[in-house]
């Protein structure tokens, strides 16, 4: 009897005797190199976690990221030593991931590389992330200079018959707030039209108006996007998502509430880069950097930086926090959300079960040095933050007052006895954002009598007068050209007050929890009120003085009574 030499099944057996060897290679190499061995072959890859390294990177460095959990990122790797490996690692750590590397196969890279085709350049999945190729974005961040450019661009495809016109509209809409710096995208039904607006440098702006059918699509994308519920119409709906662009990680947080007419929604945009300034350019005046300097350098105490949503606490104090860190100190961070990772501080983001007030005790069980709490909302944090700035910690938090010495009765309110103010709270500040004047068109102009009449209180007994410019009978004008996108302001700066502990002020707070009568305790201080430290801004052509009217109140009584 002849034996049949089966040519296809002897080469199926050989395929197979190399698959094994290869993965034999991978796992002793995994040992070699101390991680993890995966193989893929036969696991479904999470494109949420595939989309964070573009396929063409992915394909030159041998890489795969495979599973994704919150901030914990597994990839899987052929030459984990390899110099181009090591810097898509790097990359993805920069995004704040906590990476866990595996030694893997050829044959597994090839099965989550056959996964890129599922995914398109601006599409969204379920865990909540839209992706904008790098060539796209970098495209319409040099096309999308201006409002009308954006305009422009989202009425041409709301317009197209193209299957995929809401999808582009969107990431149109996404890239033009990130192109002009929007802090958030607002779209506002009405009874006939739907509004889109965008806060640009804290001001809504119009973008366009649109129809119904188009924003029941848009509105329909946006709840799969962050994870919100479709069939929800007469509830308010809290989710997230995300856009990477150029490795880099930006978290919009979507809030929708039902309206009149349909739901309203808004994107709020928690850009990094945009928080991330450093401490020299948030603003200050010498006097009061002298200030910061001391008090942030000391080892215990509580600094408070109080003001409404929106008016700059959170970049303030990460701009302290990164004056603060080295390698001696351990610092942990409680936040709502995490807006921006910092080097060498552990951050850590509340949740149903870790909320702020378990997260200080657990927090103070790990021995910090200085702690941030995003902001004291009830007693119980009051409490332990109040408690920790007296057993040798430095305490970073906000607050919702109006004024910074409002910070004083407001904590009273919360149940903090008055008699341990002084030992605890070191600096109580409040701050506000007025547009920066574009340096480019702004237009100078005398003073009309009625703004000197508004700036003379203000100015008469101001501290520090050195630093008023020699004309005082000038200010400026915004104008509108191509570099602020024709709006004439580009760019926020912080007016801001400050209130020291001393013998004075603790004397005050344990008699009264008046803010009229802390303020002339305070004036020997010779720190200025908000309105003042504005009102130098608008002299020395920082700002406008109708921006600044915009935010603080420059006529009020009492404020002008203290500083009179």
């Amino acid at each position: 009897m002849v034996t049949q030499f089966d040519e296809k099944k002897q080469g199926e057996r050989l395929d197979e005797l190399r698959r094994k060897e290869e993965e034999q290679l991978a796992t002793m190499l995994a040992g070699k190199y101390g991680i993890g061995y995966v193989d893929l072959t036969s696991k479904s890859i999470d494109t949420d976690a595939l989309r964070l390294i573009p396929e063409k990177e992915a394909r030159e460095t041998e890489t795969a990221a495979f599973k994704k959990v919150n901030k914990k990122l597994l990839v899987a790797m052929r030459a984990p030593e390899r110099d181009n490996a090591l810097q898509t690692i790097k990359n993805l750590e920069g995004l704040g991931y906590t990476v866990e590397k595996y030694m893997c196969s050829r044959a597994s890279l090839d099965h989550a590389w056959d996964r890129y085709h599922d995914i398109s350049y601006a599409t969204e999945t379920e865990a909540g992330i839209l992706t904008l190729s790098n060539e796209t974005i970098q495209r319409m961040l040099q096309e999308l200079k201006t409002l009308d450019d954006v305009r422009s661009r989202i009425k041409e495809h709301i317009a197209s018959k193209d299957t995929h016109r809401v999808s582009h509209a969107l990431e149109i809409t996404m890239a033009g707030a990130l192109s002009l710096g929007a802090s958030d995208v607002h779209l506002e039904p009405e009874e006939e039209i739907v509004r889109m607006r965008y806060r640009l440098d804290g001001v809504l702006v119009e973008v366009l108006l649109f129809d119904f059918p188009t924003y029941a699509l848009i509105s329909s994308r946006l709840k799969l996007l962050s994870g919100l519920k479709l069939n929800v119409k007469n509830a308010a709906q809290d989710g997230r998502f995300s856009i990477v662009v150029n490795q880099k990680e930006i978290e919009i947080r979507s809030s929708v509430l039902p309206g009149a007419y349909a739901e309203t929604i808004v994107m709020r945009i928690l850009d990094p880069t945009t928080i991330a300034l450093p401490f020299e350019k948030l603003g200050f005046d010498k006097y009061l950097m002298e200030i910061f300097n001391r008090e942030i350098a000391k080892p215990n105490g509580m600094i408070l930086n109080t003001g409404p949503t929106g008016s700059g606490k959170t970049t303030t104090l990460y701009a302290f926090l990164s004056k603060v860190t080295t390698p001696e100190i351990k610092i942990v961070t409680i936040e709502d959300p995490i807006e921006y990772h910092l080097p060498g501080i552990v951050q850590t983001q509340v949740s149903k079960d870790y909320t702020f007030a378990a997260g200080l005790r657990s927090t103070l069980r790990q021995d910090p040095d200085v702690i941030m709490v995003g902001e004291i909302r009830d007693a119980e944090v009051a409490s332990t933050a109040v408690n920790a700035s007296l057993t040798g910690h430095l305490v970073f938090s906000t607050l919702h007052t109006n004024d910074a010495a409002g910070t004083f009765p407001r904590l009273i309110d919360m149940g903090v006895n008055a008699d341990i103010l002084g030992a605890a709270l070191t600096v109580a500040m409040a701050q506000r954002l007025v547009r920066r004047l574009c340096e480019n068109c702004r237009v100078a102009t005398p003073l009309s009598a009625e703004d000197k009449k508004t700036l003379a209180p203000l100015l008469s007994n101001i501290p520090h007068k050195d630093e008023l410019p020699a004309n005082q009978e000038t200010m400026w004008l915004p104008k509108g050209c191509e570099k602020c996108g024709g709006l004439g302001y580009k760019g926020r700066i912080a007016c801001v007050e400050v209130v020291l502990m001393d013998r004075e002020i603790e004397a005050t707070v344990r008699k009264t929890s008046s803010e009229r009568d802390i303020w002339a305790a305070a004036k020997h201080q010779q720190i200025r009120r908000m309105a003042q430290d504005g009102a130098v801004k608008v002299l020395q052509g920082v700002t406008s003085i109708e921006e600044l009217s915009r935010v603080v109140d420059l006529h009020d009584e009492v404020m002008l009574e203290t500083i009179a």
